[in-house]
């Protein structure tokens, strides 16, 4: 999936005002994770957030960028909350943190 970088940077993107009759925000979020998927970058999608590990700054507000205008493509209003954790020198931490706590736990998940 990529290189593995110096930051993560967690992003949860959602249509507000969603022209579709449902009410359904499901397809807008799969573009969104679509373009992180298709970037390259190690990542990874729960039911709340998509987390992708960077090299950089720039490279991952890239990414965010481009799903932000893939929702964006389908709702005139976009909701972006984002987190980030930018630990220089450290790499692969997308995995490696949640390996530290399973070993914590016992579990070695």
């Amino acid at each position: 999936m990529g290189q593995a970088g110096d930051m993560l940077v967690a992003f949860s993107i959602a249509p507000s005002g969603s022209s579709s009759d449902d009410g359904s925000v499901g397809d807008a979020v799969a573009e969104a994770v679509r373009v992180v998927r298709e970037s390259g970058l190690p990542n990874e999608t729960t039911s709340m957030f998509t987390t992708i590990e960077a090299e950089t700054w720039d490279e991952a507000m890239a990414v965010v960028g481009r799903a932000v205008e893939a929702v964006q493509a389908r709702s005139p209003r976009v909701s972006l909350v984002l987190k980030a954790d930018i630990r220089p020198g450290y790499t692969g931490q997308l995995s490696a943190k949640v390996e530290r706590i399973e070993k914590a736990l016992g579990t070695d998940g």
